[in-house]
């Protein structure tokens, strides 16, 4: 919990009624809690409820309200705990970093023999307390413009005011042997070389170089179109989210590549033409799965016969990812609706099942995404007051820095990872 919001916070009633009190159930809050019994067993973490420490010991949450604290992860497995979070009920305790505190929890998930918190007994109950997406997040085009403007159109000045000067939303590439080493002292300053380090390894690979016809599918805020356009490549960027297109337009112009970059608002779907290479970074996480062979269709249709794409993507075990494939989660409803997290294994099914593309792993960014996250959100917490005149509350920065947390330690488990894949013809 960041110093600026107070130990125990409570949310607008109006702004956040997805965040009122659950009624009180004596029957799902004793099943939370004895839920909450068999997870901190072998748990080195601890949890306090009530002045009673569950766990092994190590990063400590405390709660506040431990009725709708229970009630909440008595209601919904899927989002319980993070709108706990949200709401005030609990907090880490003081000294204890939150990301520090999730990754005992994301670590279960990531154990080859152990992949989920529960005995496989009360995994079998799961569905009563699970929810599946709603059907108004489904990602045809109409729907995909909805679920990407929710996030990316949130507001220009705020992603400006914690991303680097690049404005790259995706992992940076360090370079170094150990991305994790001195996480805590991971400095904002080593985010643009990163960033771009990054971004050169993504034109590297597809062989971007003057004269190259390049579609950028998901384009973000134009970082990978400018560093493109600046090797002389010729540069058709795109993305679905009108106020993120706006800022790119800008951003090109005063890289002074206008003359080489277009950014339309355009679905990837509907895009015509040939291209010596296809770039798209992490982007697949908002297609759907649904729509990952028209993905990657697209993708091969835009390719010069000669051409390749690179793809980077967020990942999580094939296994794991069919276990939740159908379930709501917290980042869904609350950061990326619509969006699913593919494996590398899917990844390549579909590339193989539906297109006449290869797929082939360059390089994992896992760690480098973990040091990425802990530089956003330490300067998401610094630029807090920058934010907060934007017109956003309390409860938003707890919003944000929990999902920044919460995939910090996603990467650092190993429980998710992020790759950089090579796709060429067969």
């Amino acid at each position: 919990m960041t110093d600026l919001i107070p130990a125990v916070h409570q949310p607008s009633a109006t702004t956040w009624p997805s965040l009122a009190a659950p009624r009180s159930n004596p029957v799902r809050r004793a099943g939370a809690l004895a839920a909450i019994r068999i997870i901190a067993k072998d748990l080195p973490a601890s949890i306090v409820i009530d002045n009673r420490r569950y766990g092994l010991g190590g990063p400590a949450m405390r709660v506040h309200r431990t009725g709708p604290f229970l009630d909440r992860l008595g209601q919904d497995a899927g989002s319980g705990f993070g709108e706990a979070y949200l709401a005030g009920d609990w907090d880490p305790e003081p000294g204890t970093d939150l990301a520090d505190l999730l990754v005992p929890f994301a670590e279960r998930f990531s154990n080859e023999e152990n992949r989920h918190l529960l005995p496989k007994w009360a995994q079998s109950l799961r569905w009563l307390v699970t929810k599946s997406q709603p059907s108004d997040q489904e990602n045809d085009r109409a729907g995909a413009r909805e679920n990407i403007s929710r996030h990316y159109d949130l507001s220009n000045a705020m992603f400006s005011e914690f991303l680097d000067p690049t404005l790259t939303y995706s992992a940076a590439y360090f370079g170094t042997a150990d991305p994790l080493a001195d996480l805590g002292t991971a400095s904002y300053d080593e985010l643009t070389p990163a960033q771009l380090h990054k971004l050169d390894a993504i034109l590297d690979a597809a062989g971007v170089r003057s004269g190259s016809r390049v579609l950028d599918i998901g384009c973000g805020w134009a970082s990978l179109a400018i560093r493109a356009a600046q090797r002389g490549a010729w540069v058709t960027a795109i993305t679905i989210a009108s106020q993120q297109a706006l800022l790119a337009q800008r951003r090109v112009a005063d890289a002074g590549v206008s003359d080489r970059v277009q950014i339309a608002l355009r679905d990837y779907r509907d895009q015509i033409g040939e291209f010596d290479a296809v770039l798209s970074v992490e982007m697949i996480e908002a297609v759907g799965e649904k729509y990952w062979p028209v993905y990657f269709d697209a993708i091969e249709r835009r390719l010069a016969p000669d051409g390749v794409a690179v793809v980077q993507a967020i990942v999580m075990p094939h296994e794991r990812m069919l276990a939740t494939r159908n379930t709501f989660t917290w980042v869904q409803k609350y950061i990326f609706p619509g969006g699913l997290i593919p494996s590398v294994k899917v990844i390549k099914d579909v590339t193989n099942q539906h297109t006449g593309l290869h797929a082939q792993v360059l390089r994992s960014l896992g760690p480098d995404y973990a040091r990425t996250l802990r530089i956003w959100r330490n300067r998401f917490i610094q630029q807090w007051p920058n934010i907060a005149a934007l017109g956003f509350d309390e409860t938003f920065c707890r919003m944000w820095e929990f999902y920044l947390a919460y995939s910090e330690a996603g990467f650092r488990s190993g429980y998710l990872d992020d790759v950089q894949l090579l796709l060429t013809r067969r």
